[in-house]
């Protein structure tokens, strides 16, 4: 009940309680009354007069507005304002019009705040008697705040340019202020009573060009204070919105205003951890639109990490003791924004979630907490259940403090503590009394503060710390000599010497010894529970040496380390990995982005098919524009890199098998060589225009793959052998842009650009290594042949060897029109009759040529590919035997791949008996040797004794087919 007091014959005070239900009968009685006083005619309808006594039941800030301004009832009523949502960009027209005749400061200031009063007065009726949604209502708020800020920016500038003169930059360009939107503002979730927190500047240094000399700087400056002044002053018509500028730079010890070289190396170099936080709900609200959006390009790369940030979390957990710690001390647990499972949790959750895989997944690279927890549900990173109560929770968390703050129009987050303000509270909330609406609020929370606590828990705080474990106590050098080998001993280390004298090794290392502060701390959480991994494997120190040299390549970027110790999945999962297979922890070790794959064992342990591959890579690279050749470039590799991984992953654990491997791994290279394709296009056309007069009507152009991506058999670091065609008929054809230049030097600086982006050694080293001297000619002939050239040279130049190399040959990527003239160059040349003894010798003393070269077989090993009875003799049997019977039996020239050339000379009964079927079982046996070589790191050798009745089986089929 509320609280009164009233005044009893005899002088004496006695409290007396009202009902909130009574008081807004009362103050709507008072309306009528002063109405009449002043003739003031309006007519009501029972239902308007119904929802008028519940929103000044609930909101006394509304009833005192009405109360004041007596013509705003009657406008409501017949305006039908309060009836509809305004459609966008329809608050800012109403503003304008309103302003249309102000000419001086003060009258703006009155004006904003006549409109933000009567903007906001409709606004919670419309939330008070539920017409309007709480998405609407959070949007209508900001859509307010955005119009008076920027109509209220744009008259202030002018009025400035008319005093000062107008701002320029060193090269005469106009400047012009922005506005970020931080916070609720930024993200379009505003609510009733909140402060604005607001960013400002500008794009270059300069001067003003005007009467007296003044930097921009100071004209700025100057403007920012003036708008905050008409925002922010509290007149005798109140205020439009608080604003807080000590987001900006430097906080209140930095400029009102900067300029956008200042602002990005401020962010790149000087910025805290809690302002990328801020920052991810940064918004342009005013302003230089096209220059904010420059403006927030350049500060993304702060915001999003191309890595997945795992010390956010740690950050965030500081974050969140500190506000706790703080409402403890100041008695303010009942706060519904910043108490446990309260809205900022909320928040918490879904930016932790943006700040860690932001810069990985554009998806998340949002401001509205909903959309946030939407994204996390669709990419299964939160259990659908737990979006949906977090959802729930948000919602009603929302209209809590919309009906707390909507009550007195103050920034207020506590809920009442008086009988009355209860009930008000309960009845505003839709419930009959304090004990129903308070159950469903604790609900509410409690499941916030639930999953708040699983999504922050750190991993190693249950049980004995990690101090108290023997293993740190090991790495701590707390325990030396016999005990600390006795400890490692009993955790598993076979040679616990060995082991130790590795810790102490990597100790003393550089890198880790000048390690310090964060990273220090991280990585003594690390080593103990790394160690107590290792111990369970097979071969414990060798696993050791292979894990503390990756950490020594990674120790001093500590967010690994921080996603080793929140994660320990990823810790497990790398630990298995590289006990299993030394190429896995040289290629973590080289390119430390792949600890990322680790986190998700679906993912990882299930590489993508072409399909997904190629939407994967779109969605890498959608955040990148195409004009940023660099971070393009980066983006290429690191997709390459990570499903390389994936595949690894799968193969060495036995999830695929190996003739599958090399499907997998061509996939990743044809996905790949696709888009290095369109950037290419895109770089050269944007400057040159098209070619005209070509075969074809997308690019003209063909990237056609021989060698091992030919013949989808690409291993771990396979090169890749290519050839460019082009179909340009006109030798003096020229490309149609502003800078035309010949067809056929746009076509070869084609050929040059996708070989920089492939072999431009980056940070994260080149993407594949490219090989293309099977092209007409060799290293003499053109980079990029037309067809014409190419098909003239294969009909009438080429040596057997390259018609040898053309049936491992097929498109990857281009124009159809011109890879189906290739198809058909191909399928010609390949088909004529030879003559079988001169093809025999020919291929023959290839091979022998070959093997003189590249035969690395020495006493006690074998080379799997190159020595006899090796992978090559099997590959030049199937060449030798598929373009001498070609011509005869032209299904055999439908694939490039040896296992299914093989079985189109078995289906077609042209080698003896089985012998097909045995050179394709021996080819997979000699593969997969090669290949598990390959993933341990060694040469492509075996000891002499193995595969022995494999080997002598090929030199026997080889005796009969090449020799006889």
């Amino acid at each position: 009940m509320l609280s009164v007091f009233v005044i009893y014959p005899g002088g004496f005070l006695m409290e007396q309680a009202v009902h909130p239900e009574q008081q807004a009968e009362s103050q709507w009685l008072q309306w009528q009354k002063r109405a009449a006083e002043l003739q003031i005619e309006a007519v009501f309808s029972d239902e308007f007069v119904s929802e008028l006594k519940r929103v000044w039941e609930a909101s006394d800030y509304v009833a005192q507005c009405c109360l004041r301004n007596l013509a705003l009832l009657p406008t409501l009523n017949v305006g039908g304002s309060l009836e509809r949502a305004f459609a966008p960009g329809e608050m800012k027209a109403l503003l304008q019009e309103r302003l249309q005749d102000v000419t001086v400061e003060v009258e703006l200031h009155r004006q904003l705040r006549w409109f933000r009063r009567d903007q906001m007065v409709r606004i919670i009726w419309r939330d008070l008697t539920r017409s309007a949604p709480l998405a609407e209502t959070l949007e209508e708020l900001s859509a307010l705040a955005d119009a008076c800020i920027d109509q209220a920016l744009d008259m202030l500038y002018q009025w400035a340019l008319e005093k000062c003169g107008v701002p320029r930059s060193e090269s005469g360009e106009q400047q012009y202020l922005v506005v970020l939107g931080m916070g609720k503002l930024g993200a379009r979730e505003l609510n009733l009573s909140s402060d604005i927190d607001l960013i400002f500047s500008y794009s270059d240094q300069g001067e003003v060009e005007g009467p007296r000399y003044q930097s921009n700087e100071q004209f700025f400056i100057r403007l920012c204070q003036q708008l905050n002044k008409a925002l922010n002053n509290r007149t005798a018509d109140g205020f439009v919105f608080r604003v807080d500028t000590r987001l900006r730079p430097f906080g209140d010890a930095g400029p009102l205003a900067m300029c956008f070289n200042a602002m990005e190396t401020y962010y790149l170099s000087h910025a805290r951890e809690w302002e990328r936080y801020a920052m991810i709900k940064a918004r342009v609200v005013a302003g230089d639109r096209m220059a904010g959006e420059q403006l927030m390009r350049m500060l993304r790369p702060f915001v999003y990490r191309r890595y997945l940030d795992f010390g956010a979390i740690d950050s965030i957990r500081d974050m969140k003791r500190l506000i706790s710690r703080e409402l403890k001390r100041k008695g303010m647990v009942e706060n519904v924004k910043l108490g446990p499972g309260g809205i900022r949790e909320i928040e918490f959750i879904g930016q932790a979630f943006q700040l860690i895989r932001g810069g990985r997944d554009p998806g998340l690279q949002v401001r509205p907490i909903l959309q946030v927890l939407q994204h996390l549900g669709e990419k299964s990173l939160l259990p659908e259940y737990v979006v949906q109560e977090l959802a729930e929770a948000y919602e009603f968390l929302r209209l809590v403090e919309n009906r707390i703050q909507a009550w007195q129009d103050k920034q207020n987050h506590l809920l009442p503590e008086n009988e009355t303000g209860r009930l008000r509270m309960a009845r505003a909330m839709g419930f009959e009394d304090w004990a129903q609406f308070f159950q469903q609020l604790e609900m509410h929370r409690n499941r916030v503060q639930g999953h708040f606590d699983l999504v922050f828990a750190a991993p190693q705080a249950e049980g004995e710390s990690s101090e108290d474990k023997p293993l740190s106590s090991v790495w701590r050098q707390e325990l030396e000599g016999d005990r600390a080998t006795a400890v490692l001993l009993d955790a598993g280390f076979t040679d616990a010497c060995a082991a130790l004298d590795r810790l102490k090794g990597f100790r003393s290392s550089h890198s880790c010894r000048n390690l310090e502060g964060r990273g220090r701390d991280r990585l003594d959480e690390l080593i103990p529970l790394l160690l107590e991994a290792v111990s369970t494997m097979d071969d414990p120190g060798a696993t050791l040496a292979r894990l503390l040299k990756l950490l020594e390549a990674i120790v001093r970027r500590t967010a690994y380390l921080a996603l080793l110790v929140e994660t320990p999945l990823a810790l497990s999962q790398l630990v298995r990995l590289t006990s299993i297979s030394p190429w896995i922890a040289q290629q973590i070790m080289r390119h430390p982005l792949l600890l990322d794959e680790l986190l998700d064992p679906r993912r990882l342990y299930s590489p993508l098919e072409k399909d997904d591959l190629e939407v994967e890579l779109d969605i890498l690279l959608f955040a990148v524009e195409p004009d940023d050749l660099e971070q393009n470039m980066e983006r290429f590799r690191l997709f390459a890199q990570s499903n390389m991984l994936r595949v690894a992953a799968a193969d060495i654990t036995g999830v695929i098998p190996l003739m599958v491997v090399s499907d997998y791994l061509t996939g990743i290279a044809e996905a790949v060589v696709g888009r290095v394709l369109q950037q290419a296009w895109y770089d050269l056309t944007s400057r040159h225009g098209r070619p005209t007069d070509t075969i074809g009507h997308e690019t003209g152009f063909a990237v056609i793959g021989y060698g091992k991506l030919g013949g989808i058999e690409l291993g771990y670091g396979s090169d890749l052998d290519l050839v460019f065609l082009h179909g340009s008929k006109n030798p003096n054809a020229m490309t149609d842009g502003d800078k035309q230049i010949a067809n056929d030097l746009f076509y070869t600086r084609m050929g040059q650009r996708m070989i920089h982006m492939f072999t431009t050694r980056t940070p994260s080293g080149p993407l594949y290594e490219i090989d293309m001297r099977l092209r007409p000619n060799g290293n003499a002939g053109m980079l990029v042949s037309s067809l014409d050239a190419f098909s003239s040279y294969q009909h009438g130049d080429a040596w057997t060897w390259e018609h040898q190399a053309l049936l491992r040959a097929r498109p990857v990527v281009g124009d159809p029109e011109v890879t189906g003239r290739f198809l058909d160059i191909r399928r010609d040349v390949l088909s004529k009759e030879r003559d079988p003894e001169a093809l025999k010798i020919d291929v023959r003393e290839m091979r022998e040529k070959m093997r003189s070269s590249l035969d690395k077989t020495k006493s006690g090993w074998f080379d799997i590919k190159q020595g006899k009875g090796g992978i090559a003799d099997i590959e030049f049997m199937v060449q030798y035997a598929v373009l001498r019977w070609a011509h005869s039996h032209p299904d055999l020239l439908d694939w490039t791949d040896n296992i299914r050339l093989l079985e189109g000379l078995a289906r077609n009964q042209l080698l003896e008996g089985d012998v097909a079927k045995i050179l394709a079982n021996n080819y997979r046996v000699l593969r997969a040797a090669y290949h598990r070589n390959a993933l341990s790191e060694l040469p492509g050798l075996i000891s002499e004794e193995k595969l022995q009745e494999e080997r002598q089986t090929i030199q026997g089929i080889w005796h009969l087919l090449m020799e006889s």
